[in-house]
């Protein structure tokens, strides 16, 4: 099995290490082994968090600079600040609405990389859905959209299924596959 090196980054309060979870379930039940390390700034006061996960056969639980193949960012300036961990051609996710994003300076290097880049309005989705607490549901759902092993998004769907409180369950599915639907959106945009 290949080695898989994730890193998900956000702000304290944003439901990076949810996102940790659903991806490291997913992960197990395809029948990878799994690492993962988080790192916790001032996090209960809105501070940086970093959730490093590695599948495969690996020794460590941190994933070095220029060796993720995907980072998901719930925050604009945190997926800049963790963009030295994206390798050359991995994929950045980043929750933003802004219309500059990435700005010019980055564009070059995310050029340069051959990295694919997307900024995906995952706050705007879950405050659309009545949940604007949910925003990682919708860039996980949004990412799934254009997800492969092991990650598909039936996969990440039924993880979120399984480990939603019953409470949030349908909130939490409804979040995902309305981020789902505009991966998929934005997907037939782009082979158009």
């Amino acid at each position: 099995m290949n080695t898989i090196n994730l890193v998900l980054c956000g702000l304290g309060g944003q439901g990076i290490l949810f996102m940790t979870k659903a991806l490291s379930q997913a992960a197990i039940q395809k029948g990878y082994d799994v690492m993962g390390a988080e790192t916790h700034g001032m996090a209960q006061r809105g501070g940086s968090v970093v959730s490093h996960l590695r599948l495969g056969d690996v020794q460590g639980s941190l994933v070095l600079p220029g060796s993720a193949q995907l980072v998901l960012a719930l925050e604009e300036n945190e997926g800049y600040k963790n963009l030295p961990f994206v390798a050359p051609a991995g994929r950045l996710f980043v929750n933003t609405s802004s219309p500059a994003f990435p700005n010019k300076k980055v564009k070059d290097y995310l050029d340069a990389k051959g990295i694919q880049c997307r900024g995906v309005p995952a706050s705007s989705i879950a405050i659309a859905m009545g949940t604007p607490m949910s925003s990682n549901l919708a860039l996980l759902g949004y990412f799934s959209a254009s997800a492969n092993d092991p990650f598909s998004h039936e996969d990440l769907r039924l993880v979120i299924q399984q480990i939603s409180p019953d409470r949030l369950k349908e909130k939490n599915l409804m979040v995902f596959d309305a981020g789902f639907d505009r991966g998929m959106e934005e997907k037939k945009t782009l082979k158009a």
